[in-house]
């Protein structure tokens, strides 16, 4: 074979391995014993989990997975808890009900959940923790309002708005402790940025609204937004602009999770019907998840949660008929 033809064939077969899609290995987080649905939320740079499950007892306590285990991190007392981030040191970051039913805002110390307060109305959730343990998410205040807040070295402190009133929140927030999150303006509800006690807000897709949900150690930022035509759409904000990633099919998708390479998952419509797929964004175009896993492996992916930098992701779907099942997806 001439110099010429081996130079040909390895452009060719170059070629091809870009045009391949990624692919991935599936496991079953399984439940808690006793319990028959689990849901995750988040995953740690070192392949650790956390979300929702189900206990003997039918309530939804907090799990984390480590080393192929779901272990029981409990509640706070209620019947429902959930764990929505976790940082490279397995501290986790969510909500929970305490005994008298009230949803609190926690954080894990030593594997505990320790309630970290409120803004002053009683109840509170939390939604996003760094490698520093500053912890973001949203409360309800004195007058009745819901604020955007951080906590950090045992204080929380609200964000403030974007100018008007109503429902806000943080969402996420990277090591840098940037926060975004979504808030009332004066002329409708935004994705903001927070950074340096200073909340700017997002732009949008051509449309009126935008959601801002995760953001990675770069400050790209994954969330949705309405377009010009009203549809709503998961995009992917890098130095403030605003990426249209578009839908698997239908009309509306979501972005909720980022990694540092700026791989974007969430769930999109997949039919005409507004039935939804779990997604996977490569940096080039939006492919559903789940063409990408074993067939026949028996799974219907729904949601698509959380990413790390290994490109492994997590989320919840159905399995051989059984609803609200946790996943995890290994890159091939």
């Amino acid at each position: 074979m001439n110099a010429s033809l081996r130079l040909f064939l390895a452009l060719v077969l170059c070629a091809a391995s870009l045009c391949a899609a990624q692919s991935y290995k599936i496991t079953d987080l399984g439940d808690l014993p006793g319990g028959n649905f689990s849901q995750a939320q988040a995953i740690n740079v070192s392949g650790q989990i956390t979300g929702m499950a189900g206990d003997s007892s039918g309530n939804g306590v907090v799990f984390l997975y480590s080393k192929g285990k779901m272990a029981d991190q409990g509640s706070l007392g209620g019947g429902k808890a959930i764990g929505n981030a976790i940082n490279k040191s397995a501290q986790i970051a969510g909500y929970s009900t305490n005994t008298a039913g009230t949803y609190r805002a926690f954080v894990t110390v030593n594997g505990k959940l320790v309630d970290i307060g409120d803004l002053g109305g009683g109840t509170a959730a939390a939604y996003g923790v760094n490698d520093s343990g500053q912890v973001v998410g949203s409360s309800y205040t004195s007058d009745g309002g819901v604020f955007p807040f951080l906590y950090s070295n045992g204080k929380m402190i609200s964000l403030g708005t974007l100018g008007g009133q109503g429902w806000s929140s943080a969402n996420g927030i990277n090591n840098a402790g940037i926060v975004v999150g979504t808030s009332w303006a004066t002329n409708g509800f935004f994705g903001f940025v927070w950074k340096n006690g200073k909340m700017k807000q997002l732009g949008t897709l051509g449309g009126g609204f935008s959601q801002a949900y995760a953001i990675n150690n770069k400050g790209q930022i994954a969330g949705d937004a309405y377009t010009s035509n009203g549809d709503l759409h998961a995009f992917i904000a890098t130095g403030g602009r605003l990426k249209d990633l578009g839908v698997i099919s239908g009309s509306a998708s979501w972005g909720f999770g980022i990694n540092d390479s700026g791989i974007v998952v969430g769930q999109s419509t997949y039919d005409q019907t507004g039935s939804y797929h779990a997604f996977v964004y490569n940096g080039r175009k939006m492919l559903d998840l789940n063409k990408l896993i074993p067939a026949n492996s028996g799974w219907e992916l729904d949601v698509a949660n959380g990413i790390n930098d290994a490109g492994k992701i997590v989320g919840y779907g159905t399995r051989n008929g059984t609803t609200l099942h946790a996943f995890l997806l290994t890159p091939r």
